[in-house]
């Protein structure tokens, strides 16, 4: 049985840090490592401390709500320096309107500071100062990012959002043109040849930068040599270099929904590391001799030269796997027979399977939507994954286990690490899946985990499959770097690294730095130092996923754009104090429906059980529920869907706020409340 995590409640008078995590009516809850509930902060407590910020706060008393409350005392540190948003000008000085809830207020920008910009402009601001007595800060204009709408601009600004970089600085660009696109012959000398052995790829069919290439070969003993071949980056990218400097400091490639930033100049990731077919290339691989039963019988790292004979893209590999003919048709398809065994040996030890959708798009010229689609997760893909988890594997325990053969003691090393997770997480999950007539059992590790996989067979092709696959990795700790190695609960493996992608993560290329250090017989490296690397790209891995969210989140509200007052069908996906959100069955876009916009009743939040329910009529909105909306508005600037119940009048909170119906006429809480208990009493009529 899990043992329950207990911190100690905050004393009233006591001062404790944490971090900022704004509401959408402005006031915050302090996430606190000191605390095990969440804080709450009124609007006017604040103090000028915003989103992500992290804040030392005095605690109160519990309220008549029986909630922990606090103010802040002083602002310890900043999570953000600059701001996304549009220019409102006049004729002696302007306000920056900023997007989303980074920043609740608007920002005062002195007619000196536009540096250019215009009214209308969508721009990058910093702030200056922000005196005490001031509602709003004052900023200066740091860089203007065009027009609002355009694809561009709104791409470009996701990044600026979350404070990613796009361009390169020319003195990286300049590094990236004197690297030698030729191989020394002294280099080839030093590496196992594998030119003359099958070798492919396989990737998506958008895909420039390819990282890793499979080759297989029939030994005479009977057994199957496979190799998993992955771009050499560290031989062309050396520590502490222009080039090693700006690709640590960005941490990892970003994936918008139209294009991707790449870590590395494309004069490398497009070129001299990509796995191009017919082009000799450098490698680091993981060669390992399999039997039948895809049991590694021996293991060789080190570094080599290969030329890919084909690149696949994964529909390509899909098909011949489906009984198409098609080139390397033998290999292909005994590779996945012995991938489909190595699958099944990570089940039976425990592994977890989470699969989830992902949305995309398809773009016309400009950038704009024109279909959404999700990409489902094939046997061609699977086959891929399978050796990369396996060369992950064996990397991170020839360095950590002690029978890995580098020492009796592991050296420090960086580990991909994924917690357990918390037993009121897996409490509340299960207690909430009891309701479309589901469970987990939580008696033990094993159990849980194979409950947890016969859930996800039996969620397959179900309405509500991707609200509670979504729900169940929210239950599960987030995997992330570091030097402490506690195994990956996910996949249940003890060690586990990330060897398989260095053009598009920086781990990779110190795995692949750290590894042949060890296999050299050099000593162990500083774990403090690493540990604050790891930290660095984990966090890098964090602000580039939020901002592929972001971009998804925008082209889906952009897809809908035209679409408003449409009726389409959903299900109930969120549910919180202010209304529940719903995804769309079509496209997976999510709105909000409004609490204040159910005309029939006045609801209530039950958060115990995921719902809304009616103080009158007792009519309830629960998570999973199947509805049909109307797209009431579409807002590309807050990148957001405000949708109503199917038949229902349109009302719409704009703004500022304010309950608005479709004339236009707007209403205070009160007068709305007025409005529906005065319709409920006709109806009862």
């Amino acid at each position: 049985m899990f043992k329950r995590e207990t911190k100690n409640e905050p004393q009233r008078g006591s001062t404790i840090t944490g971090v900022v995590e704004l509401t959408a009516k402005g006031a915050a809850y302090i996430i606190s490592d000191e605390s095990e509930g969440d804080i709450f902060v009124a609007f006017a407590n604040l103090k000028h401390a915003l989103n992500g910020d992290k804040v030392k706060i005095a605690v109160y008393a519990r309220s008549r709500s029986n909630r922990l409350e606090g103010e802040v005392v002083e602002i310890l540190e900043r999570k953000k320096a600059t701001f996304v948003g549009t220019v409102n000008s006049t004729k002696n000085y302007a306000f920056l309107a900023p997007g989303g809830r980074q920043m609740p207020y608007d920002i005062f920008l002195p007619a000196r500071m536009l540096h250019g910009a215009k009214n209308g402009d969508k721009v990058v601001v910093s702030i200056l100062e922000w005196p005490d007595d001031q509602k709003s800060p004052i900023g200066s204009v740091v860089q203007v990012l065009g027009t609002p709408g355009d694809n561009d601009t709104e791409m470009n600004a996701i990044m600026a959002e979350f404070e990613l970089p796009v361009e390169f600085p020319t003195k990286v660009l300049q590094a990236a043109e004197k690297v030698d696109l030729q191989i020394p012959a002294s280099e080839l000398k030093k590496r196992l040849d594998f030119r003359g052995t099958t070798t492919f790829t396989i990737d998506p069919k958008d895909a420039k930068d390819f990282d890793d290439a499979l080759s297989i070969k029939l030994l005479e003993d009977g057994l199957y040599e496979v190799g998993i071949h992955i771009a050499d980056v560290s031989y062309y990218v050396e520590p502490e270099t222009t080039l090693d400097k700006e690709a640590y400091s960005r941490g990892t490639s970003v994936y918008l929904a139209d294009r991707t930033i790449p870590m590395l100049p494309e004069r490398l990731s497009n070129g001299v590391c990509s796995l191009r077919p017919n082009e000799d290339k450098l490698c680091f691989s993981a060669v390992f001799k399999l039997n039948d039963q895809a049991e590694v019988k021996h293991e060789w790292f080190g570094r080599t030269i290969i030329r890919s004979n084909r690149r696949f893209t994964y529909e390509e590999a899909q098909e011949i796997i489906e009984g198409a003919d098609g080139e390397l048709k033998k290999e292909i398809l005994l590779m996945n027979d012995l991938a489909q065994k190595l699958r099944a040996q990570r089940f039976q030890k425990g592994a977890m399977d989470f699969e989830r959708m992902e949305v995309k798009f398809e773009l016309d010229e400009k950038g704009k939507p024109i279909s959404v689609y999700c990409k489902e997760s094939k046997e061609s893909n699977k086959l891929v994954e399978e050796f990369m988890l396996l060369a992950n594997k064996k990397v991170a325990e020839k360095v950590g286990n002690a029978k890995g053969m580098l020492g009796t003691k592991a050296k420090t090393f960086i580990y991909r690490i994924h917690d357990k997770p918390t037993q009121k997480k897996l409490e509340d999950f299960n207690h909430f899946i009891t309701k479309f007539g589901y469970s987990i059992r939580l008696n033990s590790q094993k159990a849980l985990k194979d409950s947890m996989n016969n859930l996800m067979e039996a969620l397959r092709g179900k309405p509500e499959q991707n609200m509670i696959e979504v729900l169940a990795i929210r239950t599960m700790a987030k995997a992330v770097y570091s030097t402490d190695n506690i195994g990956h609960y996910g996949l249940a493996f003890e060690h586990y690294s990330h060897f398989t992608s260095p053009i598009r993560r920086y781990p990779d290329i110190m795995v692949h730095r750290l590894l042949q250090r060890y296999m050299d017989g050099g000593r162990s490296v500083s774990q403090e130092k690493y540990e604050e690397m790891c930290k660095h790209t984990s966090a890098m891995e964090q602000l580039a996923a939020n901002a592929e969210r972001a971009s998804i989140k925008y082209k889906q509200v952009e897809y809908m754009v035209n679409k408003v007052g449409q009726d389409f069908s959903g299900t109930i996906s969120g549910v919180t104090q202010w209304g529940f959100y719903v995804e769309l069955d079509e496209s997976k876009s999510e709105g909000l429906v409004s609490i204040r916009a159910l005309e029939d009743d006045d609801y209530e939040f039950d958060e115990r059980n995921y719902r809304i329910i009616g103080n009158h009529r007792h009519k309830v909105y629960q998570l999973g529920d199947t509805v049909t909306v109307t797209v009431a508005q579409a807002s590309l600037e807050a990148r957001q869907l405000d949708f109503i119940l199917a038949g229902t009048e349109n009302h719409r909170v704009n703004k500022h706020g304010k309950l608005i119906d479709s004339h236009g006429k707007e209403y205070s809480n009160k007068q709305f409340k007025r409005k529906k208990q005065a319709q409920g009493k006709t109806r009862k009529r």
